[in-house]
């Protein structure tokens, strides 16, 4: 009897727990919080197979309220797959810049490598071109300060400003390598992905580092290739003319002795042999990267101090922020000192991409369209309290009633509290039981991940760009499903570069 207890406790923690990752995915906020409200615990729930929690499911499909709810219920943000993924690399694989900001707000890590090709968050946001998540991760090591830009060249003639700046951990972080000595520039040149390609070299990334033979990977265009070799391979010619006004060599030669030329006269790309064949007589000069965004750094440094969530309507006496004309300012651009709430100094941050020389990587003011470099927090706003985590465990909701001298009446008045399989939802208006997703095998309609990527289950080979698929994939289970709709962020199989920009 005692086993049956167990086992029952065991299902209506799993039920409970599918119903939270149906949550997650779908973006039913409701009934996450619904559940979460329940029983808190489910927020460390994880699928059977891959692994995945709610967290991973919620950051994939881009449901950032939904990642923040989760993380205020006490999940570890940076909890991993069966791949050793966490949120931040769905999230950045997905392009969602809105989960990457909540994330980074919480102060996910972002050196994290997964087991599979030691790839970080940055290689699978250059993966798919997300430039807006690259601007994000690496937000903390950007500075709000005007002469960034000529710092970065060694230009600077501010010597108090460099004081402020660590030149290396950033490049450091940008020159990360993954299995066979892949950096985000090798990738995000592969795929075509100029933009990033330009922002990466604005931050500091080498374009004369080269990929490496480690007998494990299988690189198609040769050990010891450059960025510059990789966009050859890919066939973009603006990744091609922005790395040879950079710098890049046209004439270094990998471990197959091939130049960047041989390498886009192999693969058929035809239309960048010229551009691949001399190099340019005037060197073109390449404007800083319209994605570059200094203010970034000192708005989520405030929004840590003082919170960024609030919807409190501002008081009728107070002027409220000019941008959404609902929440009280909260900070102030430096310069021309117009006032924002947090959250809209958030999304101008996070959505600029306008170029200008005259201060690269600032941001026009939305009012007056003075640059701004830096926001500061206004005088007498205090900061809040930072919500109480708790390091939860899903263990059996309660105590086995077999262990030696357990009351069994205390232990089924726990079962009946905790892990009770119906429930109530008269907390939350208008929740009918039809929101509840089956717990059958069926499909769940709403996740739409890509069908063309591989994410390095077992029956497939890991791979860096979309691989085609010639059978179709078996039905599986609800929590089981994603292993065949995954990518594996880097290369190393059958090669199929893209020039399209995501």
């Amino acid at each position: 009897m005692g086993f049956l207890n167990i086992m029952g406790n065991s299902f209506g923690c799993s039920a409970s727990g599918e119903r939270l990752v149906s949550a997650a995915r779908d973006g039913d906020l409701q009934e996450a919080k619904a559940l979460l409200e329940y029983n808190p615990r489910l927020a460390r729930y994880s699928t059977f197979g891959v692994r995945n929690s709610p967290l991973h499911y919620s950051a994939a499909q881009g449901h950032h309220e939904i990642v923040s709810l989760l993380i205020e219920s006490g999940v570890d943000i940076n909890l991993k797959n069966i791949r050793g993924q966490t949120a931040l690399m769905q999230a950045c694989q997905y392009g969602h810049w809105e989960v990457v900001q909540t994330l980074m707000l919480f102060k996910a890590n972002i050196h994290r490598t997964d087991c599979l090709n030691g790839g970080t968050a940055l290689h699978f946001a250059a993966l798919n071109g997300h430039t807006r998540c690259i601007r994000l991760l690496l937000a903390d090591y950007i500075p709000s300060v005007p002469d960034f830009w000529n710092m970065m060249r060694g230009k600077s003639t501010r010597g108090s400003s460099i004081l402020d700046f660590d030149k290396s951990a950033l490049s450091k972080l940008v020159n990360q390598k993954a299995d066979g000595g892949i950096m985000a520039l090798h990738m995000a040149a592969l795929n075509g992905h100029a933009e990033t390609v330009q922002l990466l070299l604005d931050l500091g990334a080498s374009f004369s580092e080269v990929t490496v033979e480690d007998g494990s990977t299988i690189d198609l265009i040769g050990a010891g290739s450059t960025p510059l070799h990789y966009a050859a391979c890919g066939g973009n010619a603006v990744c091609c003319q922005v790395l040879i006004a950079r710098g890049a060599s046209l004439t270094t030669k990998n471990a197959n002795g091939w130049t960047p030329l041989m390498v886009a006269r192999s693969w058929h790309r035809n239309s960048i042999e010229g551009i691949l064949s001399k190099q340019p007589s005037i060197r073109v000069k390449i404007l800083p990267s319209p994605y570059l965004s200094l203010p970034l750094m000192s708005i989520m440094k405030i929004a840590r101090e003082i919170g960024w969530r609030n919807t409190i309507q501002s008081p009728s006496c107070i002027d409220p922020c000019a941008v959404c004309l609902e929440r009280r300012c909260m900070v102030a651009a430096e310069g021309c000192n117009h006032e924002f709430c947090t959250r809209c100094a958030l999304y101008l941050c996070s959505t600029n991409n306008t170029s200008t020389t005259v201060s690269p990587g600032s941001i026009p003011c939305p009012l007056c369209r003075r640059a701004i470099v830096s926001f500061m927090r206004i005088p007498g706003m205090s900061p809040i309290r930072e919500l109480p985590r708790t390091s939860l465990s899903l263990s059996l909701c309660t105590a086995c009633p077999a262990v030696d001298g357990f009351d069994s009446t205390i232990g089924a008045s726990m079962a009946t509290q905790f892990c009770k399989p119906d429930f109530h939802f008269t907390r939350v208006p208008s929740l009918g039981s039809s929101s509840f997703r089956s717990l059958s095998c069926q499909r769940f309609s709403s996740m739409k991940l890509n069908s063309t990527f591989c994410m390095g289950a077992p029956e497939t080979s890991s791979c860096l760009i979309r691989c085609p698929r010639s059978a179709p994939g078996l039905r599986q289970s609800s929590s089981q499903r994603e292993s065949s709709n995954r990518s594996c962020p880097f290369p190393f199989s059958n090669i199929n570069a893209t020039t399209d920009r995501s």
